[in-house]
């Protein structure tokens, strides 16, 4: 016998009249039913809340507890459980009052057995009907869940898939340049005075290629969430320095500009290494895209419980049409292909994944021709 089939045999009588009890244990007994019987209202509730009783028959008048409450505290604990009133004919009314509170039906005192027995079965019978109508709908909603779980994996199957080609796709131009180079040498179609020349572009394409890896690495890495952070109290002032210090050669070699404006501000718990990215990412595009002469300003400063970073450059900026891509990965504009051959186009993409990772947000404002200025918050822990 089921759980449910149990429940549904169990039946508890609530009435303060020994006979009705009794009779009520005797006509629902000799049908395989259950009984169990309660003088009181509180000791009614106290057997409810002890067993599930598929059906509950409630005198509406109690000395303790009235029968309204009763039917509250009983729909409250276990809202399936079907009660049925039991009233006099001073009490029709108050029948009537529980049943839109909830109470299935009434029987008015005295009743016959087979009166009993029928609206005990027709409870029960809408009781299983509510059941299977919410087994149906709790069966749709999780296949409702289980096709938006393989939508997902689908969509994520679909991304997978269209980065790994992009990442073939990026990989393949370098791998291909030197490997042409290096055969042109092998099979000695380069004079000894251009071998050193090609092994140079040999080389650069292989350091091109291991800043796209390890871009790539840096990438996956964010965006694993079983990958182990580290976590401590890192100074974006003092992070940015260090990133400055790097880059300043060649800001310096290009004629460039570099100024800081940077607040001394609380440190935020973070990983160290994710900050330098973040600096570093930002002020080497503004320095790559900037001709020379131009002029980059990076400023730091706190603002409503947020760390505002913010890197501007004079360089060729970004039509409009082209700033909704510009945090997609490998997106590189044509004007900064023209400018710059070589770059992942993973920068920004690496900078956005690094805010948000640590709750902030990150912005571009640019207008082609007269500059950029990127602006990221964090909040302040």
């Amino acid at each position: 016998m089921t759980n449910d089939t149990r429940v549904e045999r169990a039946i508890l009588v609530i009435d303060d009249e020994l006979g009705l009890r009794e009779g009520c244990r005797r006509a629902l007994g000799r049908f395989g039913y259950q009984v169990q019987v309660a003088a009181t209202g509180k000791e009614g509730l106290a057997k409810a809340q002890a067993t599930d009783f598929g059906v509950v028959l409630l005198d509406v008048m109690m000395p303790d507890i009235s029968g309204i409450e009763l039917l509250n505290q009983i729909h409250s604990d276990d809202p399936a459980t079907i009660c049925i009133i039991i009233t006099g004919y001073a009490t029709v009314e108050l029948a009537v009052n529980a049943m839109k509170l909830g109470a299935y039906d009434f029987i008015a005192k005295p009743f016959s057995d087979d009166l009993l027995l029928l609206t005990v079965e027709k409870g029960l019978e809408k009781r299983r009907l509510e059941q299977d109508s919410r087994r149906a709908r709790q069966a749709e909603e999780e296949a409702q869940r289980l096709s938006k779980e393989m939508a997902m994996m689908e969509e994520l199957d679909r991304v997978k898939s269209a980065f790994m080609r992009k990442v073939a796709h990026e990989l393949r131009a370098p791998v291909a340049a030197i490997s042409s180079l290096l055969t042109a040498i092998l099979q000695g179609y380069a004079t000894p005075a251009k071998t050193q020349e090609i092994q140079q572009r040999a080389a650069d394409r292989a350091n091109e290629m291991l800043v796209l890896i390890e871009d790539l690495l840096n990438l996956a890495r964010l965006k694993d969430v079983k990958f182990a952070m580290r976590q401590e109290q890192v100074s974006l002032e003092a992070v940015l320095n260090d990133a400055l210090s790097l880059h300043a050669p060649e800001a310096e070699q290009k004629g460039i500009r570099l100024s800081v404006n940077a607040q001394p501000c609380r440190p935020i718990q973070a990983d160290p290494v994710h900050i330098k990215q973040l600096w570093t990412n930002l002020v080497s595009n503004a320095i790559k895209y900037t001709p020379e002469g131009g002029h980059v300003t990076v400023r730091l400063f706190a603002q409503g419980g947020m760390l505002t970073g913010q890197v501007q450059d004079t360089g060729i900026g970004i039509a409009k049409e082209d700033q909704a891509r510009l945090f997609e990965e490998f997106f590189r504009t044509d004007q900064a292909k023209a400018f710059a051959r070589h770059g992942t186009g993973l920068g920004l993409a690496i900078a956005k994944q690094i805010v948000e990772q640590y709750g902030g947000d990150i912005a571009v404002e640019s207008e082609l021709g007269k500059g950029t200025q990127v602006t990221f918050r964090l909040p302040v822990n």
